[in-house]
This record gives structure tokens, sequence and C-alpha cells, in this order.
């Protein structure tokens, strides 16, 4: 990459102008993302998100769930009635 080369100083200052530009739009972007990541974090949304991610695997096998669970309830149940 080749140095560019400047007729004038207007040039230089309007380069560096549009540098300085640059950075602060960057540096806001940059803040901007580091906020929507902080909001992101709040421990309701991380709960949130965990039980969104399992609902779904949940509601396709509650009835497999509940026929595995469901006798085991049941013996419980009628042992705790003959005080075992």
């Amino acid at each position: 990459m080749e140095p560019k080369k400047y007729a004038s100083y207007a040039e230089i200052e309007r380069d560096l102008e549009i540098l300085k530009l640059e950075k602060e739009i960057n540096y806001q972007k940059l803040v901007l993302s580091f906020q929507r990541t902080k909001e992101g974090i709040t421990p309701q949304k991380i709960v949130n998100g965990f039980f969104s991610s399992y609902k779904d695997y949940f509601s396709n096998n509650y009835p497999k769930i509940l026929q595995s669970i469901l006798p085991h309830i049941i013996s419980w149940l009628f042992n705790k009635k003959r005080g075992n």
C-alpha cells in the first residue's frame, strides 16, 4: 500500500476530519453494542432464554415424560398411605 500524496493542507485536514468522524461513529457503535449486551444479560432474560430453549423439548416429549414418571408417583402414594 502506497502512502497517499497530498497536494494541499486542506486535503490533509479533510482526511483527518473524515478519520475523526469514522472513529467517533465506531466508538458510538461500540457503546451501543455494549449497552445492548448489558441489557441482554439480566438474570430474568437469562432464565427466560434457558426455559424457552427447553420449552419445545418438554412440550414435544410431555406424554413420554408423564408415562415414565406417573407409575413412580402412584407407587409412592400407595406406599405413603401404607406407612412404608
